[in-house]
């Protein structure tokens, strides 16, 4: 059906097209291309009128028309000279045909009905094939052209279709539901992090509570790590700019890096942790038995990204990643990644996401020009990973011609509570930077022996992390990792003796407690609890003191619990301690 959708939505983008070339004939067509939810198609409108979302009704209803008409898609080769032809009126279709004309490229155009486009395809082979009632133009937005911001703004104008109504309905409701979630929102009723134009665009400040989660998330990725042979390092912000000349980065990066002086030295900013990895096995005078030697390093990178493309903790340019680098021999790779892999499954398990996962591993295509490193190593590294895999039961699909140039790689994609896909933890093989920083260790014959660089992270970037998590539990975090593990409310003045003793009680043992005894009512002392998304609370009033049993109330079941002391104590450190 993937095959068939696309289809659709390229047909459906055509189209669209179609419909608003009619009705704005002063419209000058750019490109109409499949996205991960419909299609869109960029357009230039500064001829003549353009519409608003006002028009989407009518632009609908016409393409429901045109559906329903049953035109067939047609195909035709046609040679550059009479495709310039065809499009002399089209400005951006001129500029694509000289493209195609210079690569040696095949031109062809796609017709239905009276309208003709420049496209490679596929295409449906009629609009029968296209449900009616399983589309809709979505929205509006600037898009420079090609991408690059010296060229002309155009309109992009959206559209969602799906194989049927019910999928269509089905994304709809989704996203209305990840609008509720969306991090932003709650990150600013929480206060979970600050956003400052005086510290500037994609530079988010963490507030406390946004504080205790990132440590609680970063405390147990070194828990997972140091129990698997990693040792923890540390490194600079900055770096001379050679380091990145040598690693490849420096042009890799290009108007990504940050640049920094300080007297008459020039610096960057990091943009990666992997080169200063580097340098640190570099210091060391390794041998096969130190083999496997693995850093981990929670740090801190920064790359400058466009501001159009920033948003909350999702997009950013201060990056923290759990970044970790293992050197290992060609033949240690496949126990290496059984082991990355196990902590994957732990820490993923535990943030409950590991229902519909699946792992991409990516490997060499045809052209073997594009990749460094011999085959023999790629062939062991390929096997490794897909050895790994199967091993460990991954669903996994191979993506041929996928492999980053340095090395093959397993990308695991989680879906979060709403549905929604999430490209998280990789696991990548490196044959380039130990080639290029000349990295050896003495082998067993006392020779130099060139180790492979394994790449890992589990979370990724820490504040995309929060980001996505944040919306996964739509702010309901987990008892371990939330702000305020549990709020204790006094009734009346004279029940705050008693209510202060638990609290203290329970600060003792390491929970974190809001203890309110304000003057606020009841009533907004208990909402404030429940806006807080406090996991429990704990109303003391006289039946309490007098009995010495505690009502517990329940976050995610609503639930209300008679408890004792010594069993809430029990049952606090057991969630926080197993991560419940």
């Amino acid at each position: 059906m993937e095959d068939q959708l696309h289809k659709i939505r390229h047909s459906l983008s055509h189209i669209m097209a179609s419909v608003i070339r009619a009705k704005y004939p002063a419209v000058k067509l750019g490109i109409g291309p499949v996205i991960d939810n419909g299609f869109y198609y960029d357009l230039d409108f500064s001829g003549g009128a353009a519409p608003t979302s006002d028009d989407f009704i009518e632009i609908q209803k016409a393409m429901r028309k045109i559906v329903a008409e049953k035109q067939d898609f047609v195909r035709e080769e046609i040679t550059p000279a009479a495709a310039k032809e065809l499009f002399k009126d089209e400005p951006y279709k001129l500029i694509l045909i000289d493209e195609l004309e210079k690569k040696g490229e095949m031109i062809t155009t796609y017709r239905n009905g009276n309208f003709v486009d420049l496209c490679a395809g596929p295409h449906v082979a009629n609009t029968s094939e296209i449900k009616q009632d399983a589309f809709k133009i979505s929205r509006l937005a600037g898009a420079y052209w090609k991408g690059d911001e010296k060229n002309k703004m155009l309109t992009r104008i959206y559209g969602l279709a799906f194989e049927s109504k019910p999928a269509l309905e089905a994304y709809e409701h989704q996203q209305e539901e990840a609008k509720k979630r969306d991090h932003r929102k709650i990150g600013k009723e929480m206060k979970l992090f600050t956003l400052s134009e005086l510290v500037g665009a994609g530079l988010p400040l963490l507030q406390p509570n946004g504080m205790i989660i990132r440590e609680a998330i970063e405390d147990y990725l070194w828990e997972l790590h140091k129990r698997n042979g990693y040792s923890r390092v540390w490194t600079p912000h900055i770096t001379k700019k050679n380091l990145y000349e040598t690693s490849g980065h420096a042009a890799k990066f290009g108007e990504e890096l940050f640049r920094v002086t300080g007297g008459d030295e020039e610096f960057y900013m990091k943009p990666m942790n992997c080169p200063h990895h580097m340098q640190i096995f570099c210091d060391n005078q390794f041998s096969y038995r130190d083999m496997p030697v693995r850093y981990f390093e929670p740090a801190t990178v920064y790359r400058y990204e466009k501001a159009g493309q920033l948003s909350g903790l999702a997009r950013v340019r201060a990056i923290t990643q759990d970044d970790g680098h293992l050197f290992c021999r060609v033949a240690q790779i496949g126990q290496e990644v059984s082991t990355i892999v196990g902590i994957i499954k732990k820490f993923y398990t535990t943030m409950k996401m590991m229902d519909g996962y699946w792992v991409r591993l990516s490997v060499r295509g045809e052209d073997r020009s594009k990749y460094i490193g011999s085959d023999e190593a790629w062939a062991k590294a390929e096997a490794a990973l897909e050895d790994a895999a199967k091993e460990n039961q991954l669903n996994y699909k191979r993506g041929e011609g996928e492999a980053a140039f340095y090395g093959p790689k397993l990308d695991f994609m989680f879906n979060d509570a709403i549905g929604r896909e999430w490209q998280l933890a990789t696991i990548q093989c490196d044959f380039n930077l130990p080639e290029r920083f000349d990295l050896a260790f003495t082998n067993e014959k006392s020779e130099r022996e060139r180790p492979v660089v394994i790449h890992r992270a589990i979370a990724g970037s820490l504040e995309r992390f929060m980001g996505m998590f944040i919306e996964h539990v739509s702010g309901s975090f987990p008892v371990w990792m939330a702000p305020t593990q549990i709020k204790i409310i006094p009734v009346r003045e004279n029940h705050n003796e008693f209510a202060k003793k638990i609290s203290d009680e329970l600060k003792s043992l390491d929970v974190r407690v809001d203890f309110d005894d304000s003057d606020e009512g009841m009533g907004k002392k208990i909402r404030g609890g429940k806006t807080g998304k406090v996991p429990y609370m704990l109303v003391i009033g006289d039946e309490e003191m007098n009995s010495g049993v505690l009502t517990l109330e329940v976050r995610d079941t609503g639930a209300r619990e008679k408890i004792g002391l010594d069993d809430l104590k029990a049952k606090l450190q057991k969630e926080i301690k197993e991560r419940v």
